[in-house]
């Protein structure tokens, strides 16, 4: 666990320095939050078709394996789009394919390395096992992002790239050394005589809980929490205070996410309840943080929204993993892929639209608020239908 976690945090580190940089560069090349928007869309559009199937891959294929591959993949692609920056050879046409590429291999690359993690400790343990990965995500975005501004200004934007290629052979190198249980009571619950990813679908329907889940996260998503978007558009927009403040606003990002991952890490069990109330006032968070005047109450306010924002993400992501039975984990996660990726296509460039029609500001308060009142009046409308006549 500690070789994979010290291998995650590389990764990590080197997928925000990509997202960092390649925000910055396509809106560089384009001049346009709706293209930016279309660009982070892109990247999960592939699970929309391709979730299922992936998830189901997982639990059908030898997991360390199927994890390895994807990371040469992964990394392939990196240092493809590399040498395309540093030869002064791309376009935003050739980022959104290459984006494209990367969110195909993320179908199966996701779930399985989710689950990998998993696999190394106890099932006792599993929920902390998740709450040090969350931790990891954040420490790794918080350095990645620091980074992205020291690489591109010293060495230039494809450097960024390079770095993450460099990251995913990490983990591809530390994988053969895992140690990982025979997955017999996996092999033994799975239903493998139901078509492809019939049985994570069947059993996603049946649980209220995840679909309460899903329609919070479609929630937050459609109107909010694209902070690599929203947020560089309002620092490099109406704060101007350019790459370096966006560096500085995405750092505090990862900075409240860590403590966020920490504290979420505490809940043995979490709630749909506690999701529900932290995307409340995140929303609520985030319609102050569009009204900012100066970038230093910005950044003030983006400490409790990044907290927020990882205690829910945290949270959802240990029900999903702890919820569904051990045969069916591949193919619940990958159901959740697929309908993540609808809100996840959804938000991006809505906002930007959003944003370009009405303002940053605008998109950002008026979409916090309408975030924290829609969780508000939905809580309302349970407690009263839960009420005895």
């Amino acid at each position: 666990m500690r070789w994979w976690s010290a291998a995650n945090l590389v990764s990590n580190a080197g997928t925000w320095m990509q997202l960092t940089v390649q925000n910055l560069l396509v809106l560089q090349l384009s001049g346009s939050a709706a293209l930016t928007g279309l660009s982070l869309a892109l990247q999960v559009a592939p699970g929309l078709l391709l979730g299922l199937a992936g998830g189901a891959a997982v639990d059908r294929w030898p997991l360390k394996r199927t994890a390895a591959l994807s990371q040469l993949a992964l990394a392939l692609i990196a240092f493809a789009t590399a040498g395309l920056v540093a030869s002064g050879l791309v376009t935003v046409g050739l980022l959104l394919v290459l984006t494209v590429l990367t969110g195909l291999v993320a179908t199966v690359e996701g779930p399985a390395c989710a689950l990998l993690g998993n696999d190394l400790v106890p099932r006792e343990d599993v929920p902390s096992a998740i709450a040090v990965g969350s931790v990891v995500s954040s420490t790794g975005r918080l350095a990645g992002t620091a980074l992205a501004g020291v690489l591109m200004g010293v060495l230039g934007p494809a450097s960024a790239y390079a770095a993450n290629g460099l990251s995913f052979l990490c983990v591809a190198a530390v994988i053969p050394l895992l140690r990982l249980p025979a997955r017999t009571e996996q092999t033994a619950q799975a239903p493998q005589e139901a078509p492809i990813a019939r049985g994570g679908l069947s059993y996603f329907r049946t649980r209220r809980r995840l679909l309460a889940l899903a329609a919070l996260a479609a929630l937050g998503s459609v109107l909010g929490r694209n902070y690599g978007l929203t947020l560089a558009a309002l620092v490099t927009g109406p704060l101007h205070g350019g790459p370096q403040g966006y560096g500085l606003v995405s750092a505090v990002l990862a900075l409240g996410g860590t403590a966020g991952a920490v504290l979420a890490g505490r809940l043995r069990r979490p709630s749909v309840r506690l999701v529900a109330l932290v995307t409340a006032l995140g929303g609520a968070a985030q319609a102050l943080a569009g009204l900012s005047p100066t970038l230093l109450l910005l950044v003030l306010l983006v400490v409790p929204m990044a907290v927020l924002e990882s205690m829910a993400d945290t949270a959802v992501t240990t029900i999903l993993q702890t919820d569904p039975p051990p045969g069916l984990r591949g193919r619940v996660l990958g159901t959740w892929r697929s309908l993540s990726t609808v809100w996840g296509l959804a938000g991006p460039p809505f906002l930007g639209v959003f944003m370009q029609l009405a303002g940053v500001r605008t998109a950002l308060a008026a979409g916090g608020a309408a975030t924290a009142a829609s969780v508000a009046v939905g809580a309302a409308v349970l407690t009263r239908r839960q009420k005895p006549n």
